[in-house]
């Protein structure tokens, strides 16, 4: 049966190979085609939001989160899933066979998923909140950044480069040190996992070392869940490492969709849309002519983020042709 055996094994080697090739291939256009249709959909929705939106949010502020943010998602739901698929089916199918050879031995090594379970939820919480704010740091240091560049003149003519500088420094340290902060309860959350499958391996060599010692179970059984035991550990490393990631784009997420659902200060009436079209398609033939003249009447403003009327009962008319200064 030795040519079978071969024949069967390279059969199997050449679907893995053309698997791997679909699903990289794949992955890698879900994630563009994802961060595309996002990148578009933001950039397009930002058309439509009136300048006071624009007022209270830099330029480096929306930049992350229609670049920076999209990108983050679309790896998400590529590579992520693909790769969760496989460790998953891994797990599963490795448990499957566990618990069809020795189920007492078996839930030895399942006993690692519920502690899994419980240190995901301790730190869980603590993550989100720290990761929150390490992208609302890098927004504003973006901001900050798009700014100085390109409002350069500006800095150099007030003679405010040691201020801009000052400001930069102080936001960049305090993002080190949050993201300092997350890496220690990342690297701790990941230590505690491989820990707790450290031990489930001890148990079965423990247990299983007896079993096999009293001859109730080959040394065969023994190696078959010693591999196991050893090859879980990889992919629930993995799986600890996605739900982090996933609490770390949970943040990018819930930043995309601030934007995303935010309402414009100003907008038309149905009626208006219905004659007229909106800010992409617009019914030029329904178009008046424009006569030129522009009137203020008894106009009174203040901006949405201001304390204090900018104009106060103002009126004001330029007829057609007109220089006003």
């Amino acid at each position: 049966g030795l040519w079978l055996f071969i024949i069967f094994y390279i059969a199997v080697l050449a679907t893995q190979v053309l698997a791997n090739c679909l699903s990289t291939f794949k992955a890698s256009f879900i994630e563009i085609s994802v961060s595309r249709d996002l990148k578009r959909a933001s950039f397009n929705h930002l058309q439509t939001l009136s300048f006071s939106y624009f007022n209270q949010n830099s330029v480096g502020y929306i930049h992350a989160r229609v670049m920076s943010d999209t990108s983050k998602i679309g790896e998400l739901v590529s590579w992520s899933v693909m790769d969760g698929v496989w460790h998953i089916s891994y797990i599963v199918g490795a448990l499957a066979v566990m618990f069809t050879l020795r189920p007492t031995l078996a839930a030895l090594v399942a006993v690692v998923v519920p502690f899994t379970a419980v240190v995901i939820a301790i730190f869980q919480k603590k993550l989100v909140k720290i990761n929150r704010h390490i992208r609302e740091l890098n927004s504003k240091i973006t901001g900050n950044f798009n700014e100085g560049i390109t409002g350069a003149k500006t800095v150099k003519s007030l003679v405010i480069e040691k201020k801009m500088d000052s400001d930069f420094d102080v936001d960049a340290y305090a993002m080190k040190k949050s993201s300092v902060r997350a890496t220690h309860y990342r690297s701790l959350f990941g230590a505690t996992v491989s820990f707790s499958s450290a031990i489930a391996l001890a148990l079965v060599l423990w247990k299983g070392g007896l079993i096999t010692m009293e001859g109730v179970m080959e040394i065969g059984t023994l190696s078959v869940f010693m591999s196991y035991a050893m090859g879980i550990m990889e992919p629930i490393q993995w799986i600890v490492d996605a739900l982090s990631n996933l609490i770390t784009v949970q943040v990018n997420i819930e930043r995309l969709t601030n934007l995303i659902d935010t309402k414009s200060d100003v907008t038309d009436t149905p009626e208006v849309i219905e004659k007229y079209g909106d800010n992409f398609v617009g019914k030029t033939e329904n178009w008046e002519e424009l006569n030129g003249d522009v009137e203020f009447d008894d106009v009174t403003f203040m901006y949405p983020d201001g304390d204090e009327n900018v104009l106060e009962n103002f009126s004001l008319k330029v007829p057609k042709g007109t220089n006003v200064a």
